[in-house]
């Protein structure tokens, strides 16, 4: 069995990750410092399973990473672990930049100075393209949607980091390709678009999909920041997973590549419509508040997933209302992991 170290492993991801390349086979070792809320419940869940081994450890601590690379053999690094929200960033912009660019870096270093062979997969965002303010956007029948790019954003467009988090994941993302450029590393980075699933733990300024379900069981109110029209592309978990596991199978078709990771323009949902489509799943009204957009949002984010099926032979496959309905039954009988 091959060996792949997942840090950031008992967060929502790594959680999903560990779990399904474990059930295909691999050889895993999550890494985390369970700094997230739920982190406790996953490694127990992961642990439980019998196959995934646990190491507690923080990406900041570059001895601690030096240690793990240079004791194992590991085929592969997916690195998941991460500083996620936009608003905590603007909050806390020196601890967003030590997770997700120094974070980064180190676990390049790592790499580079002990196990030079190991594939890295890091999970980037979609937040890197920024603002996109040179594409025309248009409303249309209460959505927003782009003008002229009917199949989304490739990963040709300009990079434009906005926000404390979009820079320190941008810039974790450019240090992710340059390695394979300068170093001759295997390093691949995942511009992933609105993933949501099992095990999501979302809040209020993370994980919207999630949240806006988890608020919407428990009578909670939810907050939309905008006009709630501004739409995202978005994708399953297991999609997701699906679309790692295709790039460590790829045959160096990955390497020093970036690719856009999303539901594709066939898999959008708007605010409002997810709250539309949350109130007839439940049979009641969606308590809604609005406030003014935050720092860096797009109005549309769909990406073009063309470069990845045509490199990696990946597409997504769970349709949003599959995917909701999924979501809605499974926080539905996990109640109690939210009333905390």
């Amino acid at each position: 069995m091959k060996k792949v170290l997942v840090t950031g492993g008992a967060g929502f991801i790594g959680v999903n990750t560990c779990m399904k390349f474990a059930e295909n086979g691999w050889d895993i070792t999550a890494f985390d410092n369970l700094s997230r809320p739920g982190a406790d419940e996953n490694v127990k869940l992961m642990l439980d399973q019998g196959s995934i081994k646990f190491v507690k450890g923080d990406i900041r601590n570059s001895l601690e990473l030096d240690n793990l690379l240079n004791n194992n053999e590991f085929y592969a690094v997916i690195h998941l672990a991460a500083q996620v929200a936009v608003t905590t960033s603007v909050t806390d912009p020196v601890e967003d930049f030590e997770i997700n660019a120094m974070g980064t870096f180190n676990v390049l270093e790592s790499i580079r100075k002990y196990s030079p062979k190991t594939k890295l997969i890091f999970a980037s965002t979609n937040k890197v393209y920024g603002k996109l303010e040179g594409i025309e956007v248009v409303e249309s029948n209460g959505r927003y949607q782009y003008l002229d790019l009917p199949a989304g954003v490739n990963e040709s467009h300009p990079l434009d980091f906005h926000s404390p988090y979009g820079c320190s994941k941008g810039c974790a993302d450019q240090y992710v390709l340059d390695y394979a450029r300068i170093y001759g590393l295997d390093t691949t980075s995942f511009r992933q678009s609105c993933i949501y699933g099992p095990r999501q733990f979302g809040i209020e300024d993370q994980g919207w999909l999630a949240w806006f379900i988890i608020a919407s069981i428990l009578g909670r109110q939810i907050t939309i920041y905008g006009d709630g029209k501004q739409i995202r592309d978005v994708l399953h978990v297991d999609d997701l997973v699906n679309a790692y596991e295709c790039a460590l199978k790829s045959e160096g078709r990955a390497t020093g590549h970036c690719f856009n990771i999303g539901g594709g323009p066939t898999a959008t949902l708007s605010l409002l419509e997810l709250v539309n489509m949350l109130e007839s799943r439940m049979g009641k009204s969606v308590p809604l508040n609005f406030s003014t957009w935050r720092p860096g949002d797009q109005p549309v984010f769909v990406c073009d997933v063309s470069k990845a099926k045509s490199l990696l032979g990946w597409e997504p496959a769970i349709r949003p209302s599959e995917g909701v309905d999924k979501l809605i039954s499974w926080v539905t009988d996990n109640q109690g992991l939210f009333a905390k």
